[in-house]
């Protein structure tokens, strides 16, 4: 059997939310952009916005968020660092961490009002 290397080592994410309609109001501020409903999973979810359906993305969901700070990191896109990191903190999250900045782009370490981990992220 050979090594197939994937165009995008992720695929999805998941994150799950306690609120879910305090989320999908987190989330799409932080963002810039609306999360939508949609059915036909195991549970209820919102959809992160993207480009087309070959991009990556992911969704919210009902569930039980690892212990403030602990769990995985989702860095989302955003058009700007600071203003995000201010939109964060309008909205019940918490930054964590000054800009960094990488030959990517620049991001900031963040949690959002469940203490999930989250990254604003700026090419």
């Amino acid at each position: 059997m050979g090594t197939q290397v994937p165009q995008h080592a992720v695929v999805w994410f998941e994150i799950p939310v306690t609120d879910q309609e305090r989320a999908k109001a987190f989330y799409s501020a932080v963002t810039g952009n609306p999360l939508f409903d949609e059915e036909g999973g195991p549970n209820p979810m919102a959809r992160f916005a993207a480009a087309s359906d070959s991009s990556v993305a992911g969704h919210i969901y009902p569930g039980k968020p690892a212990t403030a700070g602990t769990g995985p990191t989702i860095h989302l896109a955003v058009d700007d660092v600071e203003a995000a990191m201010g939109r964060v903190t309008a909205n019940g999250g918490t930054v964590v961490s000054p800009v960094i900045s990488i030959p990517a782009g620049r991001f900031a370490y963040c949690l959002d009002p469940d203490g999930n981990s989250i990254g604003v992220f700026s090419a």
